[in-house]
């Protein structure tokens, strides 16, 4: 994996099950950006699933600097979480969210079987979805004046940025956001065009 990309799931993954001995595991994959959003998919998941015993999950969050969480949700210490956790950290995703719902069906697994069970239906999940791969980027402010506008995109083209913002006055500022890997040449690059000014958002 580049320094300046990730991978993460293009879009949920609802319901995949795995049996074992009775119990039944519903494995869920969403893409999230921030831990605002986890709270409101448990709480509908809780919802669709209020028969079930238990609501067992683990998240990554960020690019450079991660964030994770693993809850049990009541199953014997890490024998949910973790193994839910593991298979995130095995597929190298991030911003994701992985639940599994369990509805116990009368049979104990044992801390052996739960950690498969569970570890089996967070694969499922990812298996399920889409991965892709995204770059981390870096975004800048450029002001500039009309007569620069061809240049100025010019070189926005042969860097492949991606124009997010655009004001277009008595002079012309552009929000721009372009892969990690060359944030450094392409800051570089407009400090030394004359005329134009260039800042980190």
């Amino acid at each position: 994996m580049d320094k300046d990309t990730y991978y993460t799931i293009k879009k949920s993954s609802e319901g995949i099950q795995f049996k074992d001995r009775h119990s039944k595991f519903f494995g869920f994959a969403y893409p999230i950006i921030s831990e605002k959003e986890i709270k409101p998919l448990l709480e509908s998941l809780k919802k669709r699933h209020y028969s079930a015993r238990h609501w067992c999950y683990a998240y990554q969050i960020g690019t450079e600097n991660l964030r994770y969480r693993a809850n049990d949700d009541g199953e014997p210490n890490n024998s949910a979480g973790m193994p839910i956790y593991g298979q995130i950290q095995s597929y190298e995703l991030t911003n994701v969210l992985i639940v599994v719902v369990r509805y116990y069906g009368g049979v104990k697994l044992g801390v052996g079987g739960l950690i498969n069970a569970y570890k089996t239906a967070a694969k499922n999940a990812i298996n399920a979805s889409e991965i892709i791969s995204k770059t981390i980027d870096q975004n800048f402010r450029l002001k500039f004046d009309y007569k620069d506008m061809s240049k100025v995109m010019r070189i926005l083209k042969e860097k492949d940025a991606e124009i997010i913002n655009q004001k277009l006055e008595e002079n012309c500022l552009l929000e721009i956001s372009v892969r990690k890997g060359i944030a450094l040449n392409v800051f570089e690059h407009f400090t030394q065009f004359f005329g134009v000014q260039i800042t980190e958002l």
